[in-house]
């Protein structure tokens, strides 16, 4: 099969290599679509995997092609989506169903084998039918949406709560969709990008902001009566959009971070003291694991999508083929790529 082989950071290349056998408890999946995470272009230009060669990617959906001994959770043929986090079910964590806190867990794409390619193998419990109406390309992205899901429900969000969700790439793309389904009024974007934010309007932001070219914390404070909002939903992975997200709460408010960091974290001055002297609650979350296993986030996604009350399509900007990705990496990383939301790979055409 082809796929594309992580060698070491920035050595990644297209090869044939052999399709992995299927073992007992495996469900071999051919891969219909495979996205480009945010953390992807770190792991696979910077950081490097845990191991090499490894085959990176770990958003993504396939066809079930085989499946090893034991397996009656899904049969040949069915459309699936697939959970790469694969928990060891020993730890402290583990039994008490925190498996996104696992203390030895496995990851396809970065600890194992991943999706960049025409087939994977992956646990029988990690894959999960897409209904049949759900096109493969959507389902791809269910585990980015899961990450959303899961700090949402970490928090109460009330019908008319005021909710800023700050960076609208596909974490803020989710999150701002979550947040309109919880009842958030009014529902504020913010981000640097105008494609971003003309795609956040588009999916049922109230206000969007672009700091670059006004006062964020001005419009902020008089789109909610002055009093900012009851949560902000930092996606930027950045000091500037971890301090907006401060700064844009309400006494008392909550601030969920999504987004990685790639250095050391500070904050300003004016963010440290409104944290502590308006009594605000930070709340990390990782990952989007819990119980039953994948997740509740991974199935209630898939309920939304049966429903079509989450709207995925217009979030998928690009598909390529997996010739492509060594080149499109290196233009994510050189940031000279050009505009774009979601990329993904096709590798079976």
């Amino acid at each position: 099969m082809r796929a594309a082989v992580l060698h070491a950071p920035a050595d990644l290349r297209v090869e044939d290599v052999a399709v992995p056998a299927v073992a007992d408890g495996e469900v071999l999946v051919k891969v219909a679509a495979a996205g480009i995470c945010g953390s992807d272009i770190g792991r696979v230009m910077v950081t490097g995997t845990y191991r090499f060669p490894t085959i990176p990617g770990h958003e993504f959906s396939g066809v079930v092609e085989a499946t090893g001994a034991g397996v009656d959770n899904v049969a040949v043929g069915d459309r699936v989506a697939v959970a790469p986090l694969i928990p060891c079910g020993r730890c402290d964590q583990c039994a008490g169903g925190n498996y996104s806190l696992c203390d030895d867990y496995d990851f396809l794409g970065s600890r194992s084998d991943g999706a960049f390619a025409q087939y994977l193998c992956a646990p029988a419990r990690n894959v999960l039918k897409v209904p049949d109406h759900v096109s493969l390309e959507v389902a791809a992205t269910i585990e980015p949406a899961a990450i959303v899901l899961h700090g949402i429900q970490k928090v109460h969000l009330a019908l008319g709560d005021a909710v800023a969700v700050i960076g609208c790439g596909a974490l803020g793309y989710f999150a701002l969709q979550f947040a309109k389904l919880s009842g958030a009024r009014p529902l504020i974007a913010v981000d640097v990008d105008d494609e971003k934010l003309a795609l956040a309007r588009r999916i049922g932001a109230d206000v969007c902001i672009n700091p670059a070219r006004e006062d964020a914390l001005a419009s902020i404070r008089a789109a909610t009566g002055g009093r900012g909002v009851k949560l902000a939903l930092e996606a930027a992975g950045s000091d500037q959009g971890r301090d907006a997200a401060i700064l844009a709460c309400a006494k008392q408010g909550s601030v969920v971070l999504y987004g990685t960091a790639y250095g050391d974290v500070t904050f300003s001055k004016a963010a440290f003291d409104k944290l502590v002297r308006e009594e605000l609650r930070i709340i990390g979350s990782w990952n989007s694991y819990s119980v039953p296993f994948p997740g509740r986030e991974w199935f209630d996604i898939i309920g939304l999508l049966e429903t079509g009350r989450l709207d995925v399509g217009p979030l998928i900007s690009h598909r390529a083929s997996l010739d492509e990705a060594p080149d499109i990496f290196r233009q994510l990383k050189a940031r000279t790529f050009g505009p774009y939301h979601k990329i993904l790979f096709k590798p079976n055409g």
